[in-house]
């Protein structure tokens, strides 16, 4: 039997990882999962792609359709870490688990690991879906930077899982968790890339969209997939978000 020692408590990877596969059936059968993981960046993605013109100014030279199908994969990493997760661990503390977690010997960190492992495996899900539905209509961007690409998604979905957990944690209910993360969402959504272009926003409206995580999620991700820069700086922003919010899930969490 394979062990890890955190202080003084053992725990048993192999029951982990079970823990891991419970958790990914269990959020499999919600039904808000689906919706928004799988069919809201589907549907949105089809309709906004093809709203503009090819020429439109308000994208600095770069397709419409091939700048959204690029952002849109924060889309579903948003959807995961603000709809999916928070509901899901606040129904947890509702129905006292994490406390039959603890006693069962599991630490702390490990349903946050098994809920970041979930988030990353449904928000590389999600990513597969959008591109097989937008890629026979649109066509596909060149990807210029696919190792920066690929780390843009990485770190942005467990970033946002972490926010997710955090708002769980801090939310009285299932039902608070599900308000307080769609409040987070659409906004986010709408000016975090999901919407109309940051070149058309007022100055007021751009600063606020400057201060979304999933901003910056979407830039790491789609400038170096377009060509149009690294996305470094962006991702380490994302990064930092994610560091505040694993401290904050620490320091909220009671099991």
């Amino acid at each position: 039997m394979r062990t890890s020692v955190i202080g003084t408590r053992p725990v048993d990877m192999g029951a982990t990882g079970r823990l891991v596969a419970a958790e990914l059936r269990l959020v499999l059968r919600e039904p808000l999962v689906l919706a928004f993981v799988f069919a809201f960046p589907v549907v949105t993605v089809l309709v906004i792609a093809g709203s503009f013109a090819s020429d439109d100014t308000g994208f600095g030279g770069l397709d419409p359709a091939q700048w959204y199908v690029s952002s849109y994969l924060a889309v579903v990493i948003a959807a995961v870490g603000l709809v999916m997760v928070p509901v899901h661990v606040a129904a947890y503390r509702e129905r006292g688990v994490l406390r039959r977690f603890a006693a069962a010997g599991f630490p702390r960190w490990s349903f946050a690991l098994a809920s970041g492992t979930v988030g990353v495996a449904l928000t590389l899900a999600g990513c597969v879906v959008l591109l097989a539905f937008a890629a026979p209509v649109y066509g596909l961007p060149p990807l210029h930077r696919p190792a920066l690409v690929v780390a843009g998604v990485l770190v942005g979905a467990v970033a946002m899982t972490g926010i997710g957990l955090l708002i769980g944690c801090l939310s009285p209910s299932a039902r608070a968790a599900q308000g307080i993360g769609l409040l987070a969402f659409f906004p986010s959504f709408l000016l975090g890339g999901g919407g109309p272009p940051p070149s058309v926003l007022g100055p007021g409206v751009r600063g606020v969209a400057n201060l979304l995580p999933l901003t910056h999620v979407t830039e790491s991700i789609r400038d170096p997939w377009l060509g149009t820069g690294s996305g470094g700086t962006d991702l380490a922003v994302v990064a930092g978000f994610l560091v505040v919010s694993a401290l904050g899930w620490w320091r909220a969490v009671r099991v």
